[in-house]
């Protein structure tokens, strides 16, 4: 599933194309996604002009002047901006054609991403109300992780994937970040010391702000906005290294199932 760092790869990707440009028409072939797409949502930005674009999360929002589109690229989803004469292949779901002549392209084979179209503050949806501060702006630091790994028996990866403590840090970039910061993740959030927590937040920062810059991480299917994959993976540490000796220490790499997804660690460099 694309993470934090791939979907603000893809806004940065689309942003340029998008901002300041008209909506000529819209183009729905597939509603049936996560939720299925409204059926007003070509009436509603049709002739809007793109005002922003935006990052909250996993979500990208696009700002007109009547509203928020609301987009999750899902597990396997992917934003394209291509001539508006190139022709559409399977899997590719809706359209937004825009006045330059290019279109916005959204292409998801496994149909779980989302579109939604919100009129007031988008911050308010459902999606979004909840969440909690953003790994990389200044409301996330030390002494805020310190706080809420009190009296948290969980262990610290499914703590930091808590998209109500921190959004955006998946799997890939958990295991990475505790890497970084020298954490066992089965360690139990409250036994974080103070010195730990800082690390474990620089880390977090570190590894995702690596990411963002070299594109995003390509396991399987992400692509960013020009149909390239993201060459964070030649960069990991641990992540699906499983047997291969750590980068650091020369000891193999191990991995375990922790909350229903893999984890990979190394038992000589964290503690």
């Amino acid at each position: 599933m694309p993470e934090l760092p791939e979907v603000e790869t893809t806004r940065r990707g689309i942003a340029p194309a998008l901002i300041g440009r008209r909506v000529v028409h819209a183009i729905v072939r597939e509603r049936r996604l996560r939720w299925p797409i409204d059926r007003h949502f070509e009436a509603a930005i049709e002739h809007q002009w793109v005002r922003r674009v935006e990052r909250r999360a996993k979500y990208i929002l696009i700002g007109f002047d009547a509203g928020t589109l609301i987009l999750h690229l899902g597990m396997s989803g992917s934003l394209r901006v291509l001539d508006a004469a190139v022709p559409p292949k399977l899997h590719d779901h809706w359209d937004i054609v825009l006045d330059s002549g290019k279109v916005l392209r959204f292409h998801d084979p496994r149909r779980f991403g989302s579109a939604h179209w919100v009129e007031g503050n988008p911050l308010e949806h459902k999606l979004l109300a909840k969440l909690a501060p953003e790994p990389l702006s200044d409301a996330f630091d030390a002494d805020y992780l310190y706080r809420a790994t009190r009296k948290r028996a969980v262990a610290i990866k499914l703590f930091i994937m808590n998209s109500q403590v921190v959004v955006g840090v998946g799997n890939i970039y958990a295991s990475e970040a505790l890497f970084r910061a020298g954490i066992s993740p089965r360690r139990a959030a409250r036994r974080i010391t103070r010195a730990q927590g800082q690390a474990l937040t620089q880390a977090i920062k570190d590894v995702l702000a690596e990411a963002i810059e070299i594109g995003g991480t390509t396991l399987r299917d992400y692509v960013n906005a020009d149909g390239l994959p993201g060459y964070f993976r030649q960069k990991l540490f641990v992540y699906e290294r499983d047997g291969q000796a750590c980068r650091v220490c020369k000891s193999p790499v191990k991995q375990f199932v922790q909350g229903q997804r893999s984890t990979y660690w190394c038992s000589v460099c964290q503690r």
